[in-house]
C-alpha cells in the first residue's frame, strides 16, 4: 500500500550475493515481481527494462526483479536475455507473500512495487500476467506522481 513502511529483507541474487534491501535505498528501488524465468512476456519484460536502464538510473531508480525461482534459474535466465540487473530468488515466498505478490498456486504475479529512500512505498502496481506495464509507463507515472 501506498505510504506504507517496508521492513528489510535479504534474498540471494543469480551470483549468490546477499541482497540487502536497506543498503540499497541509496536510490529508490524498483521491486518487479514476475511469474517466471524463462517465459515469453517475462523475457520481454526484463529486457525492456534493462533497454531502458540509464532512463531509471537518471530517475533515481534501481531495478531489481524477484520471483520463486531459484539462484542458478536467474543466472541462465539473464544470460540468455543480457539482463546484468539482479534478480532475486524468494524461494521461500515470504518476501513474494509479503506484498501480496503471489497467486492462488503460489507463483509470482506482476507487480511492481517502487520503494523510497525513507523505506516507503512510493507506487504499487498490479499488472496482467500476459503483458507488463514498459519502462516508458513507469517512468511516466514516476513523472507525474513528481516522485
Amino acid at each position: 500500500m501506498v505510504g506504507q513502511f517496508v521492513e528489510n529483507f535479504q534474498l540471494k541474487d543469480q551470483h549468490e550475493n546477499i541482497f540487502d534491501l536497506y543498503h540499497n535505498l541509496d536510490k529508490k528501488v524498483l521491486l518487479v515481481f514476475y511469474p517466471k524465468d524463462r517465459t515469453a512476456v517475462c523475457s520481454q519484460q526484463l529486457k525492456n527494462y534493462q533497454f531502458y536502464q540509464s532512463k531509471f538510473q537518471s530517475k533515481g531508480i534501481r531495478v531489481i526483479g524477484i520471483n520463486v525461482d531459484n539462484t542458478y534459474s536467474h543466472k541462465v535466465f539473464c544470460e540468455e536475455i543480457n539482463v546484468d540487473f539482479q534478480l532475486l530468488s524468494d524461494k521461500n515466498k515470504t518476501i513474494s507473500r509479503r506484498f501480496g505478490a503471489l497467486n492462488l498456486l503460489g507463483m509470482n504475479k506482476r507487480k511492481l512495487v517502487l520503494i523510497d529512500t525513507n523505506k516507503r512505498i512510493l507506487l504499487e502496481e498490479d499488472a496482467s500476467y500476459f503483458s507488463y506495464p514498459s519502462a516508458d509507463d513507469i517512468i511516466s507515472k514516476i513523472e507525474l506522481l513528481k516522485i
